[in-house]
């Protein structure tokens, strides 16, 4: 299963000759070729790798020089293509038929062998050719703690040739998960997240990706939806149409950058757990005009899938009272919260913007619940812009150097504060 594995990719650029790289050219043509021929003979018809395959097979072997497992990896990416577009048209958008015009081929491990003379032998539409990779002088290169490990094995990887002619093989690696990976990560630092509408995320490491920008475009939007219903032409409906495609795709690409910097996040502080409120606590429309739970459902899955490539763990906790709670003493209560962006403790006095307070109760929810299990050791750490806190040792600063600002303060901890 996908989910038992660790995985990396690592890009490298191969050394090769102009021969080398004529056969790796037309082995790309050839794919994109073959890509296309299925994704024709699939479009309307079916979707599934397994369907996709046999529609296909016989075709792409007859009309092109591609070889047999090359062809069938060709359906499959054809099958992804076509799945991809079912899932946008499903949620509104304006989709036509996929076409493959980038310059890459992929490849998997019978198409592709690894050498531990750092050398890579590839398939091509003639013979396979084996080419040098060209790694940094330093032995402490990033490349090399992969490639001099016998836990990493390659997996499907990608090729593709610049427009300066550089040919750059992204090599896809994976490992097994130990135990305490699989047993999700426990022991390790969470990265909280809180969901919302002023601000689409915001992490207990005080980052904040607002939802400003977004809520103000679709707004104007509204307008323009509005005075092309109350149009009712034919021509006013087709624009509509269009209108509300580039808006869907608007949100999928600013979801695609919260995605991306709740990963950096991750990474920066050295977390093993990005941990979000339940999704299905959040409800359908949240009062703003993007967002709605399949907004947030796609941030999560993004999320999940690039957090899996980096070998962080995605969980979910329960979000109840998580914005009326204070983080630092614990107590809860609806005057907490006299607005939607601040938070001031009733009883401890403490202040902060009430979606940073939500995120580190989020964070402290899953660092208790681990406390709390037997099944657990009980280790793990919230992870702070200036340090790590936990519910009993309360807040640690992070050694002298790191790279983050000095904006947290340390709090008196309750030695028992309430779950």
């Amino acid at each position: 299963m996908a989910g038992n594995y660790v995985r990396r990719t690592v890009i490298t650029r191969l050394a090769v000759s102009d021969e080398q790289r004529d056969l790796l050219e037309e082995t790309i043509s050839e794919w994109k070729r073959v890509c296309q021929i299925a994704t024709d003979k699939a479009w309307n018809v079916c979707n599934a790798k397994s369907d996709v395959q046999p529609l296909a097979y016989d075709d792409v072997r007859e009309q092109t020089s591609l070889g047999s497992q090359h062809a069938v990896l060709a359906t499959h990416q054809a099958a992804q293509a076509i799945t991809g577009c079912i899932e946008r048209r499903g949620e509104g958008e304006s989709v036509s038929k996929p076409t493959f015009t980038a310059p890459t081929v992929t490849y998997d491990t019978r198409t592709m062998t690894l050498f531990d003379d750092e050398t890579v032998s590839l398939s091509t539409t003639e013979s396979r050719v084996r080419c040098e990779l060209v790694l940094p002088e330093i032995d402490e290169g990033y490349q090399q703690q992969y490639l001099d490990s016998e836990e990493w094995q390659a997996t499907e990887s990608t090729l593709t040739i610049g427009n300066d002619d550089t040919v750059l093989l992204h090599l896809g690696l994976r490992r097994p998960k130990t135990d305490a990976e699989r047993d999700t990560a426990e022991d390790g630092t969470v990265l909280g997240v809180d969901l919302g509408v002023e601000n689409i995320a915001v992490t207990s490491t005080a980052r904040f990706f607002s939802g400003r920008n977004l809520n103000h475009r679709l707004r104007q939007f509204e307008k323009t939806r509005g005075g092309l219903q109350r149009t009712g032409t034919r021509s006013a409906h087709r624009t509509l149409r269009e209108a509300s495609g580039r808006q869907l795709r608007h949100i999928r690409g600013r979801m695609h950058e919260v995605a991306n910097g709740l990963v950096a996040e991750a990474i920066r502080y050295d977390c093993d757990l990005i941990v979000f409120e339940d999704l299905t606590e959040i409800r359908e429309n949240t009062n703003a005009a993007w967002g709605h739970k399949w907004a947030f459902s796609e941030l999560y899955e993004k999320v999940d899938y690039k957090a899996e490539q980096a070998g962080i763990t995605v969980k979910q906790v329960g979000a109840s009272y998580t914005s009326k709670r204070c983080c630092e003493c614990g107590f809860t209560a609806g005057e907490n919260r006299p607005t939607r962006t601040e938070f001031c403790c009733q009883k401890c006095g403490s202040e902060a913007n009430a979606d940073y307070n939500a995120a580190k109760n989020i964070g402290l929810r899953y660092v208790r619940r681990g406390q709390q299990s037997s099944r657990r050791t009980g280790d793990s750490q919230l992870a702070l812009k200036s340090g790590t806190m936990t519910p009993s040792d309360g807040f640690i600063p992070h050694p002298e150097g790191f790279e983050a600002e000095f904006t947290d303060k340390p709090h008196r901890q309750e030695a028992n504060p309430p779950g």
